[in-house]
Order: C-alpha cells, then structure tokens, then sequence
C-alpha cells in the first residue's frame, strides 16, 4: 500500500502569537509577510514628517532592521502592528527634526482649546454651546469629478502638510491607512476622546482649505 503522503502545515502568520515565534526562529516567510503588508503604509506615514518619498523610504528600512534587532525582546504587551509603527514614528519623528521637516510630537497631553471651524462663520452662540450658521458649508460642485481632480488631491496634500503633527499623525492613520480608533490610540498612546478631538480639528482643517479653494473657483 502506498503511503499516504501528507502536506506540511502552513503557519498562521496573522495569529501574532505564532508570526512573533516564527520571526524569532528567522523564519524568512514570516518577515516577507510582514513586509507585504506593512512596507507601502509604513512609507506613506513617514512621508508626512520627512520631504520625500526616498527618504521616507530610508526610514522605512531602518525600522525593519530595528524588527529584526528587536524581535527576540518583544513581550507582545501590544500588536505586533502596534509596536511596529510605534518604531517607525519614534525615527520618523528624529528623522523629520533632523530634516528640519517636522517636529517631534508633543507628548501626548490633551489638546488645548480650538476651534475647530471659524467662530465668525456664526451669527451667535446661545448658552449651551449651539451656533446658528452665518455662512453654511456649500455643497461641492460634482463631488465625484472633483474626488477625482489631481488639483484638489494637491490641496488636500497641503493642508495635510500644514496640520500640527498630531493631527497629522491621526488624520493620515484614519483617513488614509484606514486604522481603527482603538489602533490609533494604542499606537500612539493617547485616550479615545483625546483621537476623536484630534480626527475632529484635522479633517475640519482640510474641508476649510478645501472650501476656500472651490469658493475662489466660484468667484467671477
């Protein structure tokens, strides 16, 4: 009788339990995994403190050498894609300051008062906080032409640009690498109410640079 030949087993790497064993035993599967998935994203995040895409890219590699550096200390307290982008921020953030790009972010206290849309947009603010609008948003003129538009894509690149680094940090890990909240706050260490505040003035900040560029196309 032949035997009965059996396929080996095929690892879960997205179980972090069983993907952190396999990168401390050099499992190369393991770190091609990683890298398939995170590379592109961690990029594009250090592309907000640094000036170019080839730089970010040289941040990108540090962190992975610091993965496999620090792989064997790793106590699995958070994500294995929490502590991942943890250390692409801490060089990002040095990197940036070195740059003269950016600046490292503040430690992480509760934001102050701002607001977050022009008080002058209202007529008056009654005791409990309401305003009545004396300039209402305008609706966008074919809002799937204009998504599509390289030249809003370039204002919204600029605005983002211009964002505090902590807004900064939060809109581009909402907005554009898709994270969660709860992922964002254990990346960046900060309480819930805290990321929603943040979220909040950076996307009111982007619409309103947003909004001032369609309102001069409207002018005659």
């Amino acid at each position: 009788m032949a035997a009965t030949a059996y396929a080996p087993s095929v690892p879960d790497l997205s179980d972090d339990s069983v993907l952190v064993k396999a990168l401390v035993a050099g499992d190369p599967d393991a770190f091609a995994y990683l890298l398939d998935r995170y590379h592109s994203s961690l990029v594009r995040l250090a592309q907000q403190y640094v000036p170019n895409r080839a730089i970010a890219e040289e941040v990108a590699q540090e962190t992975w050498l610091a993965v496999i550096e620090g792989i064997s200390r790793f106590e699995q307290r958070s994500s294995v894609k929490t502590w991942l982008y943890r250390i692409l921020l801490n060089i990002a953030r040095s990197r940036g300051t070195q740059e003269s790009r950016s600046i490292p972010f503040a430690m992480h206290t509760a934001p102050g008062p701002e607001s977050a849309v022009d008080p002058r947009r209202f007529k008056r603010l009654d005791p409990r906080g309401r305003g009545q609008w004396k300039r209402p948003p305008q609706p966008w003129d074919d809002p799937e032409q204009r998504a599509l538009d390289a030249e809003t894509f370039e204002v919204i690149e600029r605005a983002v640009e211009h964002l505090p680094p902590d807004q900064r940090e939060v809109l581009t890990m909402r907005d554009v690498l898709g994270w969660s909240a709860s992922e964002v706050c254990d990346a960046l260490e900060v309480t819930d109410a805290n990321q929603r505040v943040l979220l909040h003035r950076a996307r009111s900040k982007v619409r309103a640079a947003l909004e001032r560029h369609y309102d001069h196309g409207r002018e005659p």
